[in-house]
């Protein structure tokens, strides 16, 4: 007997102007499922989960919960109805301490605290300001908020994105476990290891529609993927990105740090950053390289140790200082780097109006150059361009690079760039990372996903405990050396890794 959907939405449709962000949508959901939505940045996946918990408001289409048509207007009527959401960005007021966000919501504390220690945080103060949370476990606490309220079905939207392994399987876990006691899940990621193993089937969008649904099995990521792109993609990656793993000539080095210190997280780091290369840093959350990137990009002031760039020493007091020094920072929450109501030009010009010793008029011929050329390499969809919010995640990650391409920075300093970024797009950063590379600029570049080391990087440093604890070259950096070094294990190849080792589809029961 065929189960009735618990959810079934046919036919949405929303569209801001000109720009047509869902055309045709479609999605079943039946009891006890994990379903999957996938598709390129800027397919609608988002907005299709906005509609689904009452964000916004879609300009045509049904939506069915339980066989019978529902009118979602609003967030708290989809929490009635038992549609519950963690999104992509974290949710948490951030001047509130987290006590007073689970009130504004109505979150019962006891189930929160209890979802919270599943989750893997163990030690959380509800007086703390939500702002002074990780952003890593800003995302627990959305899903533990989400969960306490017992929902129906939950939505997730890369949800795992932003996580270390570790608290990627303690999701991964809930999310199985949610499953099993008959409730849904509506899943959104980039990770098909991640599809693989919790998935039952997955809907796909391309430019706004549905285009197919496809029952999980071995093998089908292929399908998925011409789904998605609506063609063929090679599955070696990295043949499309870079020749191979061979040695880079070394070149001049550019920034070397010496035995930084930085608050409780940072003891004692050193290594040197070459022109030319792209150096990868691998770390679970919490071990320091949050404190790195930001006495790096001169967001806080170090305790100790030398930076030096160019072979002399600098002591950086403000951004403003790193930028001078030819030094950008690209973060993952692309939220923090953007101005969100301004438009795509004027977010990526935003260095040429602020260089304070060039007062006078603005060059803005050689902006408009700039500008344009920079759009136009990095392939930035303008069409929504009076807004960078209504870009895609993509378009907007491409534009907080784009403004420091334009802007000539020597050295990048990429934070998790790729987060949340369909495959496509991210094939067009690593080429983009790599030909700044081969011009001479040198780029240090923190992935929380281990596969993209090797994919983009001329090498690996791994701290661990606030220290580095080694530097693989790309051609032994593969999941399983990097994840011994991130727990701090020493460089065995024969040993059991047996850490953080992902479900594969084989281990688990499909229907094909």
């Amino acid at each position: 007997m065929t189960k009735q959907p618990l959810l079934d939405a046919t036919g949405v449709a929303k569209r801001y102007g000109a720009v047509a962000a869902l055309k045709n949508a479609s999605l079943s959901l039946l009891p006890g499922e994990v379903h999957a939505l996938m598709g390129a940045n800027g397919a609608g996946k988002s907005t299709l989960v906005k509609i689904l918990t009452g964000a916004i408001s879609a300009n045509s289409g049904r939506i069915l919960l339980r066989g019978e048509e529902r009118d979602i207007r609003s967030p708290a009527n989809a929490r009635r109805a038992g549609l519950v959401p963690v999104y992509q960005e974290p949710s948490l007021i951030p001047d509130l301490d987290i006590l007073s966000n689970l009130r504004l919501t109505r979150t019962p504390v006891e189930p929160f605290r209890e979802w919270v220690r599943e989750l893997g945080v163990p030690d959380l103060d509800l007086r703390e300001t939500a702002r002074d949370v990780p952003l890593a476990i800003q995302r627990v606490l959305d899903l533990a908020r989400a969960l306490a309220v017992e929902p129906d079905v939950l939505l997730l939207d890369e949800m795992t994105a932003a996580l270390p392994a570790n608290l990627a399987e303690r999701v991964l876990d809930v999310v199985r476990r949610q499953s099993k006691t008959g409730r849904s899940v509506i899943f959104i990621s980039h990770r098909f290891v991640e599809i693989a193993a919790l998935c039952d089937r997955a809907t796909v969008l391309r430019d706004g529609e549905t285009v197919g649904v496809v029952d999980i099995a071995p093998g089908v990521e292929e399908r998925i993927v011409e789904l998605m792109l609506g063609a063929k993609v090679d599955k070696r990656r990295a043949a499309q990105t870079r020749s191979g793993p061979e040695a880079r000539p070394e070149g001049r080095t550019r920034i070397a740090v010496r035995s930084l210190r930085v608050g409780a997280k940072l003891h004692d780091v050193s290594f040197d950053l070459r022109d030319g290369e792209v150096a990868g840093v691998v770390a679970l959350e919490g071990q320091g390289q949050d404190e790195l990137f930001a006495a790096l990009a001169g967001s806080i002031k170090p305790d100790g140790g030398i930076i030096e760039v160019d072979g002399q020493a600098v002591r950086f007091t403000h951004p403003a200082d790193a930028i001078e020094a030819g030094i950008a920072y690209v973060p993952g929450d692309r939220t923090e780097a953007l101005a969100m109501q301004q438009s795509v030009r004027e977010n990526i010009a935003l260095p040429f109006s602020a260089v304070f010793r060039n007062w006078g008029p603005i060059n803005r011929r050689r902006e408009d150059a700039a500008v344009q050329s920079a759009i136009e390499r990095l392939q930035i969809d303008t069409r929504a361009q009076r807004e960078v919010q209504r870009l895609s995640g993509g378009n907007q990650q491409k534009v907080t690079i784009a403004r420091w391409i334009a802007a000539d920075a020597r050295t990048l300093l990429c934070f998790d760039p790729t987060r949340g970024i369909d495959v496509g797009t991210k094939q067009e950063i690593y080429k983009l990372l790599r030909q700044l590379a081969d011009q001479g600029k040198s780029i240090l570049f923190y992935t929380s996903e281990l596969e993209e080391i090797q994919l983009v990087c001329d090498r690996a440093i791994v701290i661990f405990g606030g220290r580095v604890v080694d530097v693989l070259p790309v051609g032994i950096a593969d999941e399983a050396a990097l994840t011994r070094a991130a727990y701090g294990l020493p460089r065995d190849a024969s040993a059991d890794v047996g850490i953080l080792a992902h479900h594969a589809a084989s281990d688990r029961a499909v229907t094909p």
